[in-house]
């Protein structure tokens, strides 16, 4: 293999131990599970209106009409029982595919009752990975079954594009996110940080119209143009750069934590929260990376 075809297979399918996807499995899955259980009165109360507020997305474009609420509701249950399953490494290759298939079922599902909620597409990508590749091979009940809990002698390539998968999938969320906005009317002046005022000056309306409570910190910097202009560009540099952090592992960091303190202040200033992104989890992938190790298998 020449040099450059070398150094491109260490960047797409880097050499890392089984324990490196075992830990993401463990991560994000376990994320996924507790959110879930804490949505779950929420996911019964959208399966249960009205059926002409049904407009379906994604695969659910397959039904002309709604679930009956009691099935939609033991899908989701399901999809939650699978999800432990699929964590836990349990007969991960039949339970890793079918919670990749049930929980971007449900997630779309849940989207074709209103407004799209973009902030679940990063858990649910990430899940698929998991779900499809050999996350389970360590640290599972599938490897505690078959005496080799560890795997600490065995380090792949096939352990090493798991991670990489996942970060390409978080990559692509943020340049959607970033095309998406240069390709609005405003374009390029979108980093004007005007948008951002117009937002927070509208939920704080609708706020005080409903009774909630406005973001205060939003309402106290409402005036200052310049630091909106540099959060709004410094949003729109880390969405548009995501690719770049597919090149090299510092790099992924770097926008990890970009990406990262950018959710982070979208909750303070606007109120406008991340669970997965602000929790940390969703960047993990870009920590586990290490120094190739020799490839035994």
């Amino acid at each position: 293999m020449s040099p450059v075809a070398l150094r491109l297979m260490d960047t797409l399918r880097p050499v890392l131990p089984a324990t490196r996807p075992a830990l993401l499995r463990l991560a994000v899955g376990g994320y996924a599970a507790a959110r879930q259980f804490r949505r779950r009165r929420m996911f019964q109360r959208v399966h249960a209106q009205e059926p002409d507020r049904f407009a379906p997305v994604g695969p659910c474009r397959v039904l002309s009409r709604p679930l009956p609420p009691a099935v939609a509701d033991a899908v989701f249950d399901l999809a939650q029982v699978v999800n432990v399953a699929a964590t836990l490494g349990l007969a991960h290759r039949v339970t890793g595919p079918v919670n990749a298939a049930l929980q971007i079922w449900t997630t779309a599902y849940r989207n074709s009752w209103g407004m799209v909620l973009h902030n679940d597409n990063m858990v649910v990508l990430h899940q698929a990975v998991l779900g499809c590749t050999r996350s389970a091979d360590a640290w599972s009940v599938d490897a505690l079954v078959r005496g080799r809990w560890h795997l600490r002698d065995v380090a792949a390539r096939r352990y090493g594009a798991v991670p990489v998968a996942m970060n390409t999938a978080s990559a692509a969320v943020y340049l959607i996110c970033g095309v998406a906005k240069v390709r609005s009317e405003l374009g390029l002046r979108w980093a004007g940080g005007d948008v951002l005022r117009g937002q927070i000056a509208v939920d704080g309306l609708r706020k005080d119209l409903f009774g909630s409570s406005k973001q205060d910190l939003g309402v106290t910097l409402y005036s200052r143009r310049r630091l909106f202009t540099a959060l709004a560009a410094g949003a729109l540099v880390v969405e548009l750069a995501a690719p770049a952090a597919l090149v090299h592992p510092s790099i992924g960091r770097l926008f990890a934590l970009g990406a990262w303190g950018m959710h982070g202040g979208i909750r303070a200033v606007m109120g406008i929260h991340f669970p997965y992104n602000t929790s940390g989890v969703a960047y993990l992938s870009f920590f586990v990376l290490g120094r190739r190790r020799l490839l035994h298998r």
